[in-house]
C-alpha cells in the first residue's frame, strides 16, 4: 500500500470501521457496490473487486465472454457512514484491462476536468437537491407531514417544516457532521418536498457527495418509516424535484472565480448586455445554450422528467421549471439564470434523477467550447418567459419529451467527441428503450378516457 492508503487504513481501524463499500454508478447514476471487510483493504485499494458491468443497463461489455471491470476506490472520497460507523463508503472509478473504463461516468467527468485543467481552470459546482418524502397509508402515498397544507403551495411554511423537523434535523446534522458546509434546509413547494443546501466544491467532489446524499436520504427516510423519492415529478399537480447546477470556473493558480466581475468590472459582453459579469461567464453561457437540447437528455434523463419541464400543466399555478433555451439576469423562468447573490451560472433544467457525473461533464465541455469560440449568447431575457414576452417566438423551446432530447444527443457530433462515441451510442440506445417501454404502455386511466371517446 502507499503511505496514504496505510494512513487511511489506520484511521478507519481507529474509528471502528469494519467494512468498506466500494461504489460506482451505472448509466442512470444508481449506486452499485460490493462490501469489503477492512481486513481486505489493501487488495480493495488495488482494484480487487470485479464487476460484470454487461449485466447492467447501458454500461457496455455485454456478453459472458467479456472480462470484468475492476472498481478502484478514490481514497479521498472516503465517508464513514454517520448513522453506522462500522461502514465506510468510497466512490470508485471502473477500470477495464488495467485502464480507466471509458463508459464509467466518473471517468468521463475526470476527463472533462483534465480538459479544464489544461485551460487553466478548476470547475466548481454546487447542486440544490430537492426530494419528496412520503408515508404509505391505506389510501396510498401521503406527504411526510400528517397535517397537509391547505393552501396552494406549502413553500417555506413554518408549520409544515416543524412537522418534518425530526427527520430533517437528522439529515441536516449528518450533512453538517460530514463537513459539507450546511447552510439551510426548508419545506419546498410540493407537499412533502424538501431541500437541503450545502456548500459548493470542485465538480468531482460535489458529484460524489450528491451520489452519497441520495443514499443517505433514503436510509434516513426508512428509519422514520417513510419513503424518499428522487422521481422528478411524482404527481402531476405538484412541483418537480430539481437539482439546479450552480457552476463557476476558478483559476488553477490563485483560485480566483473568473465569472466574478466585482474586481475588474464587467467584460465587453457584460457591458453590451448591461450585466455585471465577465466575458468568461457569458461565453460559457453561450456554449451551454448551443448544446442545450443534447445536454437536456442527460440532465433530464427519464420519461417522467419531461412531465416537469412544463410552464404549468396540471399545477394550480406556474411550475417554476424552465421551458425555453434562454438565459436571464436572476430569471427563474429561463433555462440559465445569473443569480444576483453569487458569481455563477445556474442551470435550472437538471432534476434529481440525473447522473451527477455525466451532467457535470457535459456541462463543462459545452461551457469550455463556448469560451474557446468566444461565444456571444445574445441579449438576456429578463421577463417572465411564461407570459409571451417580446422576442419569445425567436427562442427555441427545450425538448418536450425524452425522445426529442435523446434524438438531439444522438445527432450531436460534439457529444460524441467529448463523451465518447461508444458511450453516447449506449446511452441513446438505453434511453430509447425506456421511451418505448413508457410510451407504448396503455394505462387504465387512458383506457377509461378513450374507450368510448368517439
Amino acid at each position: 500500500m502507499s503511505g496514504t492508503a496505510a494512513e487511511l487504513l489506520k484511521h478507519l481501524d481507529e474509528q471502528g470501521v469494519q467494512y468498506c463499500y466500494v461504489t460506482f454508478v451505472d448509466i442512470h447514476g444508481a449506486s452499485k457496490t460490493k462490501c469489503v471487510p477492512l481486513s481486505h483493504f489493501d487488495a480493495m485499494v488495488r482494484g480487487s473487486e470485479l464487476f460484470t458491468v454487461g449485466a447492467l443497463d447501458g454500461m457496455g461489455l455485454v456478453g459472458p465472454h467479456f472480462d470484468e471491470c475492476a472498481a478502484v476506490p478514490d481514497l479521498a472520497s472516503a465517508i464513514i457512514l454517520p448513522w453506522d460507523r462500522r461502514y465506510c463508503w468510497f466512490a470508485a472509478d471502473l477500470h477495464f484491462r488495467g485502464e480507466p473504463y471509458p463508459n464509467c461516468s466518473r471517468v468521463i467527468l475526470k476527463r472533462a476536468r483534465e480538459r479544464a485543467a489544461r485551460a487553466g481552470f478548476r470547475f466548481n459546482l454546487g447542486i440544490e437537491p430537492e426530494f419528496y418524502i412520503y408515508r404509505r397509508t391505506a389510501e396510498g402515498l401521503a406527504p411526510l407531514q400528517p397535517k397537509r397544507f391547505g393552501g396552494v403551495t406549502p413553500a417555506y411554511d413554518l408549520h409544515q417544516m416543524s412537522q418534518a423537523q425530526p427527520l430533517l434535523e437528522q439529515l441536516a446534522g449528518y450533512v453538517d457532521q460530514l463537513g459539507w458546509g450546511l447552510y439551510s434546509f426548508d419545506q419546498e413547494g410540493g407537499h412533502g418536498q424538501f431541500e437541503i443546501d450545502f456548500g459548493y466544491a470542485d465538480a468531482l467532489t460535489t458529484a460524489d457527495r450528491l451520489t452519497f446524499f441520495r443514499f443517505m436520504v433514503k436510509v434516513v427516510a426508512e428509519q422514520h418509516g417513510a419513503i424518499a423519492t428522487f422521481m422528478p415529478k411524482p404527481f402531476s399537480d405538484d412541483f418537480r424535484s430539481g437539482a439546479h447546477y450552480n457552476m463557476s470556473l476558478a483559476e488553477l493558480e490563485g483560485g480566483a472565480n473568473v465569472f466574478d466581475a466585482r474586481a475588474g468590472g464587467p467584460g465587453q459582453l457584460g457591458a453590451r448586455y448591461d450585466l455585471q459579469t465577465t466575458d468568461f461567464c457569458l461565453q460559457f453561457v453561450g456554449g451551454l445554450l448551443k448544446h442545450a437540447d443534447a445536454l437536456c437528455a442527460i440532465t433530464c434523463p427519464t420519461y417522467n422528467s419531461y412531465k416537469g419541464l412544463v410552464a404549468r400543466g396540471d399545477m394550480p399555478d406556474m411550475s417554476w421549471a424552465p421551458v425555453l433555451r434562454a438565459y436571464g439576469r436572476n430569471n427563474r423562468s429561463a433555462m440559465l439564470r445569473l443569480p444576483m447573490n453569487r458569481a455563477c451560472i445556474e442551470n435550472r433544467t437538471p432534476d434529481m434523477s440525473t447522473n451527477f457525473y455525466l451532467a457535470a461533464a457535459f456541462s463543462l465541455h459545452a461551457g469550455l467550447e463556448g469560451i474557446d469560440l468566444a461565444s456571444d449568447p445574445g441579449a438576456p431575457l429578463n421577463d417572465n418567459l411564461y407570459l409571451e414576452p417580446a422576442g419569445r417566438n425567436a427562442v427555441q423551446r427545450l425538448p418536450r419529451t425524452l425522445l426529442e432530447a435523446v434524438d438531439a444527443l444522438d445527432d450531436s457530433e460534439f457529444a460524441r467527441t467529448v463523451l465518447g462515441e461508444a458511450f453516447v451510442s449506449l446511452f441513446v440506445a438505453q434511453k430509447r428503450r425506456e421511451w418505448d417501454a413508457s410510451f407504448y404502455a396503455v394505462s387504465a386511466a387512458e383506457r377509461e378516457k378513450f374507450l368510448e371517446f368517439v
